[in-house]
């Protein structure tokens, strides 16, 4: 099932474009990764999925169509910028929010004690918003975000202020979430978050996609002529088919002669008796596939 559908939108706030005809979509059941420098108008498209800000053309669909106030009951948003009420304690706030969600008390109260216990909040419910940490803050938002069990997801930025443990927590949160069906967008520039979260992403820069799909077809693509190869008895110092050898972290780093693929090389290091520990066609990260293609569009922009 398609849960959002992002289709030629495009949006300008006086002479800059923000959006420049963006599309993609967003299945239920994944975790869809929206990824790009700052600045690149991936707050804006959010914005314009919750009906926020209204685009200028294109269209955008959620659960089956146009946003409705009933529509917004079943999404989640946990934006960059944390809207708690300070002055108020924590159990008092995120019942008053869940109560926005249409949750009746006595269901609220039910599901936000199994909250506060997860999430190591539960002693300090009677504090004010404002005398809990960082941390403590963003976990209280995501609760806000999760409590009324959402069939959308959207979370910009969810592991900022919290350390590796309530990170973790975090991403098995969100994982438990995929496997109950919601679709979860996760707008980050952290590409190793997303890189090992994310099933889908969209990358954007200057309001315009760059990259959509799949994460390692995505990364598969990219990969070059880069093999790297572990033996137990070493390698010899030539090898018909490589270009180049390095030693490298225990193994070698090989490059392909023109020409020459993955599958030619092995069977000729089969046929040599070569014995092998690793064979790995080198992907590279999303860190460096981001890099490579914001580079390539502003050359492309200067040119």
């Amino acid at each position: 099932m398609t849960s959002i559908v992002v289709d030629r939108v495009v949006k300008k706030f006086g002479n800059t474009l923000a959006v420049d005809h963006a599309s993609f979509q967003v299945q239920a059941g994944t975790i869809f990764g929206l990824l790009g420098p700052n600045g690149a108008g991936k707050t804006t498209l959010i914005r314009i999925i919750l009906d926020i800000f209204k685009a200028d053309s294109g269209s955008v669909q959620v659960l089956g169509g146009k946003m409705t106030e009933e529509k917004k009951n079943r999404i989640g948003y946990l934006p960059e910028e944390r809207g708690l009420y300070q002055d108020i304690q924590l159990e008092s706030c995120l019942l008053y929010l869940a109560s926005l969600k249409g949750l009746s008390k006595s269901v609220a109260q039910k599901r936000l004690q199994k909250y506060l216990e997860k999430f190591d909040l539960a002693e300090h419910r009677k504090k004010k918003i404002k005398e809990l940490s960082k941390g403590m803050q963003q976990k209280a938002q995501l609760i806000a975000t999760l409590i009324h069990h959402p069939e959308v997801i959207i979370i910009d930025e969810p592991f900022t202020a919290l350390d590796p443990v309530n990170t973790q927590m975090v991403k098995e949160i969100l994982h438990e979430e995929r496997r109950r069906g919601t679709a979860v967008i996760m707008c980050t520039h952290q590409m190793h978050q997303a890189e090992s979260m994310c099933d889908e992403i969209v990358l954007i820069d200057k309001g315009k996609v760059l990259l959509n799909g799949d994460v390692q077809k995505i990364r598969q693509s990219y990969s070059g002529r880069d093999i790297i190869l572990q033996s137990q008895n070493g390698l010899p110092d030539h090898i018909a088919g490589i270009a180049s050898m390095k030693k490298e972290n225990g193994g070698y780093c090989c490059v392909l002669e023109e020409g020459v693929s993955a599958q030619d090389l092995l069977k000729s290091l089969v046929e040599q008796g070569i014995s092998l520990n690793r064979f790995e066609v080198a992907v590279p990260s999303l860190d460096e596939i981001f890099i490579e293609v914001v580079k390539g569009q502003t050359e492309q922009r200067d040119e």
